[in-house]
């Protein structure tokens, strides 16, 4: 780790940081048909509601939320909304070392004050100097700028109701309300909460596949409320995670539920799989998305990679009965040989760490030759005698992302469309099994 001092010479601030999947590593049995699939899952008890009560209820919840994050009210408001904002910044190093003269720089504002134009602050550069993908940036060390006697004003409130720590034990830990602590709204509720009643969660290996998911879910169920919940394996602050922010923006998404050391979203819970049970149980969640943050990692082995995420998400919803829905991760233009085709990440999680039985989904649009490919991969990998698999037909030039630019390790639609397929097609299916549900 290398910190150093740094003048800042521009400042502008937004919800969220522009950043996407990005490259940060070193380096045919049995079938289930879709529809009986769906006839094991359509008697699960579920309630339905529509669009309007999903907005009006998911508002109505978090509301209730923010008002019990702070009793005396201090600045409550202010805190949630500071939490998904950061501050980009241009920094000139004056100890530039190994540096370029002018370094972007971010300030997360849940952590620590805003800073201004002129004031000299610390930069934790150790991002720049190992030259990654996702994260490759500085990052201000909170409370560390020279002026700081307001500072010590503002940020010396208590928040007395909140008791759960995020980046626990470490010179940055918050407090945060977690959803089932005992002074959340949501303690009841989450202390009766056991079974997901057969809400479809579909679990994403890549971050972008969240908001693909979630654009075909919309559009195959446009009243559905779908909730995001965001892991801990990769970016822990959701205000790094721009396209979550902006998906919840533009409606994609209806909520974003931050689980275990992640931390930000309009929820916050202990585990995936108490964030779970809050999606269907606090929000009324018809669909859930889990999956990693940006700034996924992979090491070119087996397991060490933020992949097997994937699986611990598939096993947290079947043992909690919802219907584990994985998203393959494909690719037939990625130049590693490792990720080409189905991504070693994705045989990895599926043919080992994933426990209870997943419905695998593989868009029918692929060339022969891939689809035999994809095919011939699950196989080997004995994939295909452990979990059910179903083709589903789509246009996946007709699902609308809402103005979302979506890139993979840098690449478009037009550059990796068996990508950008595999995840709509996870979402459209979630969005059939609703249909099936809910007729």
């Amino acid at each position: 780790m290398r910190l150093i001092k740094a003048t800042v010479i521009t400042v502008s601030e937004a919800s969220s940081n522009a950043v996407c999947d990005v490259p940060s590593d070193a380096s045919c049995a049995a079938t289930a048909s879709a529809a009986s699939i769906a006839s094991r899952t359509a008697t699960a008890s579920a309630v339905f509601i529509t669009s309007s009560d999903v907005s009006s209820n998911v508002h109505q919840n978090l509301q209730n939320h923010q008002n019990l994050q702070n009793p005396q009210n201090l600045q409550n408001h202010q805190d949630l909304q500071n939490s998904r904002r950061i501050q980009r910044l241009t920094c000139t190093p004056l100890d530039a070392y190994g540096l370029p003269t002018e370094v972007p720089a971010l300030n997360y504002l849940a952590l620590g004050p805003a800073v201004r134009v002129g004031e000299c602050v610390m930069l934790n550069v150790t991002a720049l100097d190992l030259e990654l993908g996702t994260g490759g940036l500085a990052f201000v060390v909170p409370n560390d700028s020279l002026d700081t006697s307001e500072q010590c004003a503002t940020s010396a409130e208590p928040i007395t109701a909140a008791h759960i720590m995020k980046l626990r034990y470490t010179p940055l830990q918050r407090e945060v309300l977690a959803v089932e602590e005992e002074a959340s709204p949501h303690h009841a509720t989450m202390a009766q909460a056991r079974s997901l009643e057969g809400t479809p969660v579909v679990c994403c290996g890549l971050f972008s596949q969240v908001i693909l998911v979630a654009a075909a879910a919309r559009q195959r169920c446009p009243e559905a409320c779908i909730i995001y919940c965001m892991t801990d394996e990769a970016a822990l602050m959701l205000a790094f995670a721009d396209l979550a922010v902006e998906a919840r923006e533009a409606g994609l998404i209806d909520a974003v539920i931050t689980c275990g050391q992640a931390l930000g979203g309009d929820l916050d819970a202990v585990n995936l799989h108490s964030g779970l049970l809050a999606a269907r149980h606090v929000l009324k969640a018809d669909i859930i998305i889990a999956g990693i943050g940006p700034g996924i990692v992979g090491t070119a082995t087996p397991f060490g990679h933020g992949g097997i995420a994937q699986a611990e998400a598939l096993n947290a919803a079947a043992v909690l009965d919802g219907v584990p829905i994985a998203t393959l991760r494909l690719s037939f233009a990625d130049a590693r040989e490792r990720h080409r085709g189905v991504s070693h990440h994705t045989l990895s999680a599926l043919g080992v760490a994933t426990l209870a039985e997943a419905i695998i989904v593989c868009p029918d649009d692929l060339v022969p030759a891939q689809s035999e490919a994809v095919e011939q991969a699950l196989c080997e990998a004995d994939i295909l005698d452990r979990h059910g698999f179903v083709r589903v037909p789509l246009d996946a030039a007709a699902i609308d992302l809402r103005g979302l630019r979506v890139t993979t390790m840098g690449r478009t639609q037009a550059d990796d469309p068996a990508f950008f397929s595999a995840a709509f097609a996870a979402g459209l299916f979630a969005g059939s099994l609703l249909e099936l549900q809910n007729p």
